[in-house]
């Protein structure tokens, strides 16, 4: 069934229909307005004059006849659009659903049902109603008859919610009352009516912390948006709700006036903003990038990305805010799922194609998502990070609109984030997506990947800079007035500035000080900022105070259930401890809960905890996120492992980081894996020697091999001694399942290193050890396989491939990471050609290439295809080759496979010949060098050889075929060696001796 979105969204879709293309906006905007005007004959001289005004008549319905054209391609036969001469008419069909229809027959249906005094009824056609409005009608587009319609069909929606809300509470549902006033609120955030309901549905269930919150994000929104603080009749409910009950002892008294102290308006940044708007204007027009707003903490660079925000807001974008935290349980990719749960990105996303929304649920899991596997994939499924950075990305392009992604604080950006803001940035050179940051300029320098993402997005002109200084002299008196409503004289001006240095942060805080104190009158620079902080709590009660501490020893934003988990205080004193710090702008609503205003007034509430305390308040905030999320505490692993490692519980404290690390290794991020498994270690160290300790190593020392795999390849030392390790300890503990996977990939580390002869000794020491587990027993004779093919024994190797066949049954290797049937028949088909079977190899390459073809894994066909590439050219079917290399090199460029990426480099040289083939064979031998990566390094020197023959460049030729002799007797290498011997004999001076192509055809003879 075709399916047209007009609410919270623009779409066409047709799951059955695979022709079903993008719309043009145009073609969108005419089917709004005809099924709009439904029933009703629109004459098509009027259309073309509405839709196409500046063109002339003819010209216009020209344009309205192709769209139209387009339109009935994509209704098919359907009677939906009616042609009657000089005129369109819009009808219902059964084969075409449009959801504004949807909701306006679902809302007629509840209203009669309401009439009819039939609540049951009501409330079935008014959920449905309420469901299927997602979001205003066509956002984004501001033309006068979409206006109109959208806020009949906003009021309509508003209507029904408040309806809804009074039959639910009549009939005694509190709970369900309050989720539909929450929806009422987003449809219409600012009229207070909606706040006052959902307050006291939240109070009547008892939860008046809830209430207080929500008081707290309408005064913040009418803040905002208007520049009015809530009305009385809001604020004296707020005082019934908080009033009802005693304060908190002496410290009542102190309690801050209702008044809240004055928002500081953006000053002195003219500059600034006309920077920020003119790459806005430049993002709609399709130009996408990353806005960096960078500066020193306390400079005002927030305030700037807030103001981008509203400017993005007007132009009907899809705008998301998110921040990073600087402490070291931070979660990978959190930025990116904080966006992606942003009610304007959940509603788009459910219309995603399924494989694009499975990509979405491995960061943002829905109830029916399928739980994350108990055994590390993350060898067997490394090239699905490219898919799930596309559906990830292709998830916040869904909505049509343009999109505005705000980070603060890059600087502390974990590296998946930026390798997947690169990522969306680079996907197309048309997108209406701008990417505002904030970063602190020492900071972000200090941060390796940080700084390298920038530079690669500079280098493709992706990023501008907006560098933001502090306040002259005069914006900082001009700020200080506006926040408190007198002027400064000259005097106080220059106190003023020399105090805080024109940083508006400072200005704010020491304005903000109780009347009567002299902010600046204790402190001579902006170095002071932080006693000015602290006197600014010291203001607050105890208990606020309290409060404070805790919230600010979590690290990252709060809510208040997790709060009352943690505190002392019961939940009354709780929330007026809360309520004071939001009056004194300590913390301001964020997401679902709170955060504080700033970092550094989050850093100076914590530094006023003494360090015994600290360690307590960790400890108690564990147990409650531990409380809070029974039965799903992955999704804070990482949090759940900071808390307890500061709250001295370090057993606790591995146990979360390792599943820290299994959870971002399923989302592909593989470096902070490995970060929290060498977080795994350090704890370890300071542990007792014993069996106890060596269990826990060996499981985070296996779990650590695939992420280093992935990162750094089989070549690397890391991996290396990770798996040298793991097998000591697999011995000492008795655990030969450990010993052979360990011995499996110590195997593939050896020969890709080119250690063949100690590659195919650990081959055979994990074949003897797998008679006792049939599980390895296929990987083991696998092993000795290739190590014996490399060592220039194929009859050996085949015997051996042949075992090993036998035992796979369409089985992957997750310590390989390759589908083992397609591996080994590739390798397979070298041997057959060495011992002289032209068909065997031929039939053996076919056969992986066609597993490889259907299997599904695409790192498993860029095995094929590498094996496939080099039988190719052995052979001298250089048409054969040109195909395969080619395959091979895109499939290595979408997925960034290493190591066969250098195979298709190579092999392409070789083709290409020439003084351009040895640039491109030596750039691929200079990077399989410095992968460490010498396996068949004698094969790949003596294509170098060929080429230099070719060109006449004799004596490099020789010097690169020494070289390649002396590399097979160095790593064992020898199956290409009687070649290579072959092609320096009859080196020479190379007059009147055999070509290059003449040598490579000679047989090699069998060993």
């Amino acid at each position: 069934m075709l399916t047209v979105y007009l609410l919270g969204e623009q779409r066409v879709s047709n799951p059955e229909d695979v022709r079903v293309g993008p719309i043009s906006s145009r073609a969108i905007a005419l089917l709004a307005y005809l099924v709009l005007h439904a029933g009703l004959a629109q004459s098509r001289t009027r259309l073309a004059g509405l839709f196409w005004p500046e063109s002339s008549e003819q010209q216009a319905r020209t344009n309205l006849r192709r769209e139209l054209h387009n339109l009935r391609g994509l209704l098919g036969s359907d009677g939906a659009l009616a042609a009657d001469g000089p005129t369109l008419t819009w009808t219902n069909s059964s084969s075409c659903r449009v959801d504004v229809d949807t909701f306006r027959n679902e809302r007629s249906a509840a209203v009669a049902a309401l009439a009819d005094s039939d609540p049951r009824a009501f409330l079935d056609h008014a959920d449905r109603a309420i469901d299927i409005y997602r979001g205003e009608l066509m956002p984004g587009t501001y033309e006068d008859w979409v206006l109109e319609h959208r806020e009949v069909l906003r009021r309509q929606c508003v209507e029904l919610c408040e309806a809804t809300v009074r039959v639910l509470r009549e009939s005694g549902d509190v709970e369900t009352a309050t989720a539909c006033a929450r929806r009422r609120i987003q449809l219409d955030p600012l009229e207070e009516v909606g706040y006052r309901t959902l307050m006291e549905l939240q109070a009547a269930s008892g939860d008046r912390a809830a209430a207080m919150t929500t008081y707290h994000r309408c005064a913040a929104v009418l803040e905002t948006e208007l520049g009015v603080a809530p009305s009385a009749a809001t604020s004296r409910l707020f005082d019934t709700l908080l009033g009802d009950h005693p304060r908190v002892g002496a410290a009542a008294a102190r309690r801050p006036e209702r008044v809240r102290t004055a928002v500081p308006v953006l000053i002195g940044r003219e500059r600034e903003r006309e920077e920020l708007q003119r790459r806005w204007r430049q993002s709609l027009d399709g130009r996408q990038g990353l806005l960096l707003v960078s500066g020193d903490a306390g400079v005002g660079k927030t305030r700037l990305t807030t103001e981008l925000a509203e400017i993005a807001r007007a132009d009907g974008a899809v705008v998301a805010s998110t921040r990073c935290f600087g402490l070291p349980g931070r979660v990978a990719l959190a930025p990116v799922a904080d966006w992606l749960r942003s009610p304007e990105f959940r509603s788009a996303i459910g219309s995603l194609n399924p494989l694009w929304r499975a990509e979405v649920e491995r960061l943002v899991p829905s109830a029916e998502s399928e739980p994350r596997p108990s055994t590390s994939r993350a060898m067997v499924d490394a090239w699905q990070r490219h898919r799930f950075f596309e559906g990830t990305a292709r998830a916040v392009l869904s909505s049509g609109r343009p999109v505005l992604l705000v980070l603060d604080d890059l600087q502390w950006c974990d590296a998946e984030t930026t390798a997947w803001l690169a990522f969306l940035l680079s996907l197309d050179t048309h997108m209406r997506v701008l990417v505002a940051a904030t970063a602190r300029t020492d900071e972000a320098r200090s941060r390796h990947d940080v700084r390298e993402a920038l530079r690669a997005l500079r280098s493709a002109r992706l990023v501008t800079d907006v560098e933001v200084d502090p306040l002259t002299a005069d914006g900082t008196a001009e700020l200080a007035r506006s926040l408190g409503g007198r002027a400064l004289n000259p005097a106080e001006e220059a106190v003023l500035y020399a105090a805080t240095g024109g940083y508006p942060l400072y200005v704010v805080e020491a304005a903000r000080m109780v009347p009567g104190t002299d902010a600046a009158g204790r402190g001579g620079g902006a170095d002071d900022l932080g006693e000015v902080l602290q006197r600014r709590l010291e203001q607050c009660s105890e208990p606020a105070r309290d409060v404070a501490g805790l919230a600010a020893a979590l690290g990252t934003d709060f809510d208040l259930d997790l709060l009352s988990e943690a505190s002392d205080l019961d939940t009354d004193s709780l929330v007026q401890a809360v309520d004071e710090l939001w009056r004194r702008r300590i913390v301001r609503p964020a997401g679902t809960g709170y955060d504080f205003v700033h970092d550094l007034v989050r850093e100076a509430a914590y530094r006023s905890v003494s360090p015994p305390r600290r360690w307590l308040l960790h400890r108690r905030l564990a147990q409650g996120l531990e409380l809070l999320h029974a039965g799903r505490t992955d999704d804070v692993a990482a949090h759940l492992a900071e808390q307890y490692r500061r709250g001295g519980r370090p057993d606790r404290a591995l146990h979360y980081l390792q599943r820290a690390a299994e959870v971002a290794a399923s989302v592909f991020a593989n470096a902070e894996a490995l970060r929290h498994f060498r977080d795994c270690l350090d704890l370890l160290e300071a542990m007792p020697v014993g069996r106890n300790r060596d269990a826990h190593e060996v499981d985070v020392r296996q779990g650590m091999s695939a992420p280093l795999t992935t990162l750094y390849g089989y070549s690397s030392a890391a991996l290396e001694q990770t798996l040298d390790r793991t097998v000591e300890l697999g011995q000492r503990l008795r655990r030969p399942k450990v010993v052979l996977g360990a011995l499996i990939g110590l195997f593939a580390a050896h020969f890709v290193q080119g250690h063949t002869a100690q590659a195919h000794g650990i081959g055979v020491r994990a074949l003897e050890l797998s008679a006792a587990d049939p599980e390895f027993e296929g990987q083991a004779h696998f092993a000795v396989a290739g190590a014996a093919l490399g060592l220039g024994r194929p009859r050996e190797a085949i015997e051996h491939f042949d075992v090993a066949l036998r035992s796979f049954s369409d089985d992957y290797s997750f310590i390989l990471g390759t589908r083992l049937e397609v591996h080994a028949h590739a390798w397979k088909s070298h041997a057959y050609w060495m011992i002289g079977d032209e068909q065997g190899a031929a039939r053996s390459c076919t056969e992986a290439l066609a597993l490889g073809r259907t299997c599904g894994h695409p790192y498993s066909l860029a095995v094929a295809l590498g094996y496939a590439s080099m039988l190719y050219q052995i052979r001298g079917d250089d048409a054969s080759l040109l195909a395969a290399v080619t395959e091979l090199r895109e499939l290595c460029e979408r997925y960034r496979f290493a190591y066969y990426s250098q195979w298709s480099q190579i092999l392409e040289g070789r083709l290409l010949g020439g003084e351009p083939g040895i640039a491109k064979i030596r750039e691929g031998l200079a990077e399989l060098r410095r992968q460490r990566a010498f396996a068949r390094m004698p094969y790949w020197l003596s294509l170098l050889a060929e080429v230099q023959i070719d060109v006449g460049r004799c004596d490099a030729a020789r010097a690169t075929l020494d070289a390649a002799r002396i590399a097979a007797e160095q790593y064992d290498d020898r199956w290409w060696l009687p070649q290579v011997l072959r092609l320096r004999a009859d080196a020479g001076p190379f007059a009147g001796g055999a070509s290059a192509r003449t040598v490579r055809e000679r047989r090699i003879p069998t060993v």
